[in-house]
């Protein structure tokens, strides 16, 4: 593979731009392909065994675009299908996400911290063997909060709006009541509302709420794998404002409206429906 190709990424919608927008900007030199499942937005409700399925799927579709490395940004997807997507590719190096819950550990006073995450993650063996270590080793107490019908409303809301407030306040309501000081973004759509779950904790009267996005530490670790089997872009011609396309599942003016809202910049959107 050469050091020049592009990196692709995917998720169920646009949730993993989140994870892309770190990429770009701790990796200017790479180009991304990123893939928005949009037609099957969310993960979160599905059999696994459909997961597993469209994540093969995409990612033979990355790799007809020559992608050198595949990055997982979907919390849902990397639990159900990246060791699967490793044993089936074992040439491409692959690159998942994970809820944060080791730096939350670390960054806790009450030793209570509450994840967000949709319910396939939270039940997932993956998320469940990454609970049971730390809270055995930390001593934390991690207070597990399914949130159905988040991700599906930032995927059509706008982060500020009313429907995806109180949402967020549903949620996050009880983690706030069990004393958690600390939450975890376990879905790679909720960084997006991250302003929002700040703002409403200190009206609630916690304004030293500690919130835990992996986005940055997903894309450290991308640089590290690209450098170790040598295909870190050193070219320094990649143009920012071009370095990120995008393709959907879905429908392209709305995934094109929603990334502008999100990103604060037009990328055009192509439709690749499989």
């Amino acid at each position: 593979m050469a050091h020049s190709g592009p990196i692709g990424v995917f998720d169920s919608g646009i949730g993993g731009l989140s994870v892309a927008r770190h990429i770009c900007a701790r990796l200017p030199n790479e180009h991304l392909i990123y893939f928005a499942d949009s037609a099957n937005n969310p993960y979160g409700d599905k059999p696994e065994s459909f997961i597993i399925g469209r994540s093969f799927r995409i990612t033979e579709f990355l790799l007809s675009k020559g992608v050198k490395a595949l990055v997982v940004a979907c919390n849902t997807a990397t639990a159900s299908a990246i060791h699967l997507l490793r044993d089936h590719f074992k040439d491409l190096p692959i690159v998942g996400v994970e809820p944060g819950l080791k730096p939350a550990s670390f960054k806790t006073v009450t030793s209570i911290v509450g994840v967000m995450a949709t319910a396939r993650t939270l039940k997932s063996h993956k998320f469940h063997v990454l609970h049971q270590l730390l809270s055995q080793q930390s001593g934390v107490t991690f207070i597990l909060q399914p949130c159905p019908g988040l991700a599906d409303l930032i995927e059509r809301e706008d982060p500020d709006s009313p429907e995806i407030k109180a949402s967020v306040k549903k949620y996050l309501t009880p983690l706030l009541e069990q004393k958690a000081d600390t939450i975890v973004l376990g879905c790679t759509h909720y960084p997006f509302v991250q302003d929002t779950i700040k703002q409403l904790a200190s009206e609630m009267g916690h304004p030293e709420l500690m919130v835990i996005d992996t986005g940055d530490a997903i894309a450290r670790q991308l640089e590290n794998v690209l450098r170790s089997h040598g295909l870190l872009n050193t070219d320094t011609d990649t143009e920012n404002s071009k370095n990120l396309a995008i393709y959907t599942s879905g429908d392209a003016n709305t995934t094109a409206q929603m990334t502008q809202k999100l990103l604060a910049k037009e990328i055009p959107v192509k439709e690749a429906h499989f």
